[in-house]
């Protein structure tokens, strides 16, 4: 909730922001919304179609309705209680106890002469104008909230109060986002030696440890302790505050232990395999940056889990297809055909994990029977579909919202994983920021659920030009 120094604001919402968020409405508190006329005509502009957006009108219009249902034209002008029971149920935890203001006559305000043309922006700025001039207390502030930049740099400039919807921020500040590995201190057995117990279990090694650090480890997260006696392992169990049971990680750096021909080449990638490879995992979530192995790790997990060990029927990836550069239109033939381009990644990748032996025929081979159990998909047809047995791999989750997030996770049948990787440093989606990501969400909702886990990945291990264009460029 945004909140102010005065004890009562007026805020007069931009169509963006609840374009962006049905909910707004919901969320002020005890300030009052006032909404311009523009906005309601913005809105009947977009409601139409299958997009997030004209889904998100139409909940909006629902919303409205059902709060202007029995009021007459006197309730109205006075503005309509925002009443609680239209937000608990949704999610809420606190009764908002605001009005919600229509606009219900024009205003004289002109601003012709500093800002030309007719646009959107310039009516809500008149009208926000307007009521500054008509406010007769002091100590209520009128604020513009808007996703857009320009019409706070505008707002600014004429002296009117704007600010960014931020209510959908998941953290305040994304270096605060839950990195999924902790470092031990180097005294860590000095200190915990005589209240660690350790024992083997079906040739897996776990430690019971007792103390104080214990109480700021989550369920599956990455313990790890440098030095000549190198110590990593995987949080399988809390206790209380004093008291949580650790295994002791795989090592798949040794080719013994590849992964469909992959090893791991640094610490985090062990732990990101570690993860992939745990049936008692059903969400894994991979951050990093491009060059760190999220989608070949990903990829080498899969295939052998659904062709060596049959833990899954088949491999589904997908991803959300936002272009780079200009878009290249519409594409003909199937689904998977439609996706292809989007799906370069998947390409090299494939081409990376099947470099087996024997000549052409052999690589012909290989390439026909992982490509018969690798399915692309498009998001756009998730929705009303459930996946049984599947591994779901899905990149560039950092352009999703969180509401979409939702709808994909929430179609994983029995015996389904789902996969997100992404890197919140690259957000191609218009008003979705690091801290408001639909993949930093998960990131941060997850991490207290004993079947998901999440690494970061942090260095590259692409090629030394990569690298070094990384960091130089």
């Amino acid at each position: 909730m945004i909140k102010r120094d005065s004890d009562h604001c007026l805020f007069v919402l931009d169509t963006n922001v609840l374009m962006h968020d049905p909910t707004a409405l919901f969320r002020f508190q005890e300030h009052d919304i006032y909404l311009p006329m523009i906005v309601l005509e913005e809105l009947d502009a977009g409601k139409k179609g299958l997009s997030e957006v004209a889904r998100n009108v139409r909940q909006v219009s629902r919303f409205l309705d059902e709060l202007m249902s029995d009021a007459d034209r006197d309730e109205i002008e006075a503005g309509l209680p925002i009443h609680p029971l239209s937000a608990f149920g949704r999610g809420f935890t606190e009764a908002p106890t605001g009005r919600l203001i229509f606009q219900t006559e024009r205003l004289s305000t002109d601003l012709a002469s500093v800002l030309p043309g007719t646009s959107a922006d310039n009516d809500i700025l008149a009208t926000a104008l307007e009521l500054q001039r008509r406010e007769p207390s002091p100590a209520r502030s009128i604020v513009i909230v808007s996703k857009d930049i320009n019409l706070r740099i505008k707002a600014a400039v004429l002296g009117i109060a704007a600010e960014d919807y931020s209510n959908d921020q998941v953290l305040d500040d994304v270096n605060l986002l839950y990195t999924g590995m902790a470092t031990l201190s180097g005294d860590f057995w000095e200190h915990n030696a005589k209240a660690v117990d350790a024992w083997k279990e079906e040739g897996r090694t776990f430690y019971r440890i007792s103390g104080p650090d214990v109480a700021d480890w989550y369920v599956n997260e990455c313990l790890s302790l440098g030095g000549d006696d190198a110590f990593e392992a995987i949080v399988r169990e809390k206790h209380g505050e004093t008291e949580a049971i650790v295994e002791l990680a795989e090592d798949y750096r040794v080719q013994r232990h590849n992964v469909w021909g992959i090893t791991a080449r640094n610490r985090e990638q062990n732990f990101a395999l570690n993860m992939l490879m745990d049936p008692d995992l059903d969400f894994v979530t991979l951050l990093g940056t491009a060059g760190t192995g999220k989608t070949l790790l990903a990829l080498a997990a899969g295939l052998a889990q659904v062709l060596d060990r049959g833990r899954y029927r088949e491999i589904i990836m997908t991803r959300v297809t936002v272009p780079v550069g200009e878009d290249i239109g519409f594409l003909p033939g199937t689904e998977e055909e439609k996706m292809t381009p989007w799906m370069g990644a998947l390409m090299d990748n494939l081409e990376v994990l099947t470099q087996t032996e024997g000549g052409d025929w052999g690589r012909a081979a290989t390439n026909d029977l992982v490509r018969n159990r690798i399915r692309i998909s498009s998001l756009n047809y998730m929705r009303w579909r459930t996946f049984l047995h599947k591994y779901i791999i899905l990149d560039e989750a950092q352009n999703l919202t969180a509401k979409q997030m939702k709808t994909l996770i929430t179609r994983a049948g029995p015996g389904t994983k789902i996969v997100c990787l992404g890197n919140i440093a690259q957000i191609d989606t218009p008003y979705l920021t690091e801290t408001t990501s639909g993949l930093t969400y998960v990131v941060d909702r997850f991490k207290d659920w004993d079947h998901s886990g999440h690494i970061t990945l942090l260095r590259g291990e692409r090629s030394r030009l990569a690298d070094f264009a990384s960091e130089a460029l």
